[in-house]
């Protein structure tokens, strides 16, 4: 592992190139929301641990050797996943924060260095749709 690599108790997921970095305490969820955005077309870029670094002014991301292609379903094991390999990560989710704004203002987070957006998710019924269409599109205010 590079010297600047950071390992993330957090999972990765993508759509064309771009990675949403789901963070929360354990048994929040993160690979649930994990299995149910592939199950809608994103593709799995790490589970439970994601191996980071910085490749100038962006986040990258990528699964540890050994989770490569795995991920876990609560009640029925390790399943298999094709892996997207290393993925520019566009924002973070985090699980243990709820959104208590309709419309919140643009939150931040520090990743090694680089700023991006964070999204409080924590206990949306939306969560899944919502945060594919943001990998879809983005919000408004990021254009």
């Amino acid at each position: 592992m590079a010297e600047a690599d950071h390992i993330e108790h957090a999972s990765c997921v993508a759509w064309d190139g771009r990675a949403l970095l789901v963070r929360g305490a354990a048994g929040q969820g993160k690979s649930t929301l994990a299995l149910t955005l592939m199950g809608y077309g994103a593709v799995l870029v790490s589970d439970d641990r994601t191996r980071l670094w910085r490749h100038g002014a962006t986040i990258m991301a990528d699964a540890p050797d050994t989770l490569r292609g795995l991920i876990e379903a609560r009640g029925l094991g390790i399943l298999n996943a094709t892996p997207a390999g290393p993925t520019r990560v566009v924002a973070a989710v985090d699980l243990d924060q709820p959104e208590r704004d309709r419309l919140p203002h643009t939150r931040q987070v520090d990743l090694l260095g680089v700023a991006l957006p964070l999204l409080n998710m924590g206990g949306a019924p939306h969560l899944a749709p919502a945060l594919l269409q943001y990998l879809k599109a983005g919000r408004r205010d990021d254009l």
